[in-house]
């Protein structure tokens, strides 16, 4: 049985969520990532709640990127979440990839968060 590409990433994302869980004090950033876009959501899975989320396809980066799809609007979207957590008492949370690897946008994203002041 051949799996592609996101068939692949879906069982690695399946596998990491047995064991990776967010907590109201320590909640789950999560993060996807498709051709034109990268999307960040923290979320409280004990009450199932949503916290705080930033994608390039946020009004307020209209006109910050050009395009979703490369580094330099994932470093912006990353100090955009962490400012959106810090401005909400956050600092700490667990880091959930998504079942991509970590590099490129994925690993600029999670360092831009790092540098706002967020600890994963």
């Amino acid at each position: 049985m051949s799996l592609n590409r996101e068939e692949s990433r879906k069982s690695r994302h399946s596998r990491v969520r047995k064991k990776v869980s967010g907590t109201a004090d320590k909640p789950r950033m999560n993060v996807y990532r498709s051709i034109k876009h990268i999307y960040v959501q923290v979320v409280d899975d004990t009450a199932g709640v949503t916290l705080a989320s930033a994608s390039t396809a946020d009004k307020e980066l209209k006109g910050k990127v050009s395009t979703g799809g490369n580094i330099e609007s994932a470093k912006t979207v990353g100090t955009l979440i962490a400012q959106r957590l810090v401005g909400k008492g956050l600092k700490k949370v667990v880091f959930d990839r998504g079942g991509y690897l970590y590099h490129g946008r994925i690993k600029a994203l999670a360092d831009a968060a790092r540098e706002g002041g967020l600890e994963f």
